[in-house]
């Protein structure tokens, strides 16, 4: 019944968008007010707890982003059944014990013909009715084996913004040695942005930008606040930090790089 109601929410949404494309059409309205119009349509507003943007997936090829932690169950469930019409949403910080509640509530989409893939290290859910056309290759590389649940965050949503990943973990200066080949891979696959996940004193980024001729962005793990200001501070060329275990963040930032690339 849930589902059903927010499909009626949405092709009335659908309805008053072709509305306001005839009336332009028909010179009722100018082209200035039109998209005026059009834009408060990308708002979808669930009661009085969310305002969901469901036009983010056709503005930037990555959809709507919905952090779980300090949401009830009912808002996650009302949030996926609407949203995912429009075509993928994704939803972080979902423990496992928690997608195991709502999973039946999911059974519509399903039915609907929807992918519903859950990724329990990553802690993230997609709900989505295609695949992603792939627009370019991302590295990602831990320093160690507790840093790869960020990781795997930046693994989903960067294939979900259409990248081929290479993946390569453990690989912190604590044994240099394991570094350096697994670089050379990735450099000679065509990685064109690398993504370098590390906690303790954060040194890891520093090191690959040293070697490498591509940018790299830095995510520090909460081990603790070292990581962070290590790599803000670094004095090798090239990198990029977001802020403690944002994994989500570095995906979407190193993707924007591969996409602004293929406009130019």
């Amino acid at each position: 019944m849930i589902f059903n109601s927010y499909l009626v929410s949405l092709s009335k949404i659908s309805d008053i968008m072709k509305e306001i494309i005839q009336k332009l059409i028909n010179g009722e309205i100018s082209a200035e007010k039109a998209e005026k119009l059009l834009k408060t349509m990308q708002i979808l507003e669930l009661e009085d707890f969310a305002k969901m943007d469901i036009g983010r997936d056709v503005r930037t090829g990555v959809p709507e982003a919905v952090f779980a932690e300090g949401k009830e169950d009912e808002e996650l469930v009302k949030i996926l059944l609407s949203c995912a019409s429009n075509g993928r949403i994704i939803v972080t910080r979902l423990k496992e014990n928690r997608y195991e509640t709502i999973k039946n509530e999911l059974t519509p989409l399903i039915d609907d013909g929807f992918i519903v893939e859950y990724n329990k290290r990553a802690r993230i859910l997609i709900v989505k009715d295609h695949d992603t056309e792939k627009i370019g290759k991302i590295g990602i590389i831990t320093a160690g084996t507790s840093d790869i649940p960020v990781a795997e965050e930046s693994r989903v949503v960067a294939e979900e913004a259409g990248c081929e990943v290479f993946k390569s973990y453990d690989v912190g200066v604590a044994g240099i040695h394991r570094l350096l080949s697994k670089v050379r891979e990735m450099i000679e696959n065509d990685v064109e942005v690398l993504i370098v996940v590390a906690g303790m004193e954060g040194a890891l980024p520093s090191v690959v930008a040293g070697l490498v001729d591509i940018p790299v962005v830095g995510v520090p793990t909460s081990v603790g606040f070292t990581a962070l200001h290590a790599m803000l501070q670094s004095c090798a060329p090239g990198i990029a930090v977001v802020n403690i275990d944002n994994g989500y963040g570095a995906a979407i930032f190193a993707s924007t790089i591969i996409k602004s690339r293929n406009r130019s």
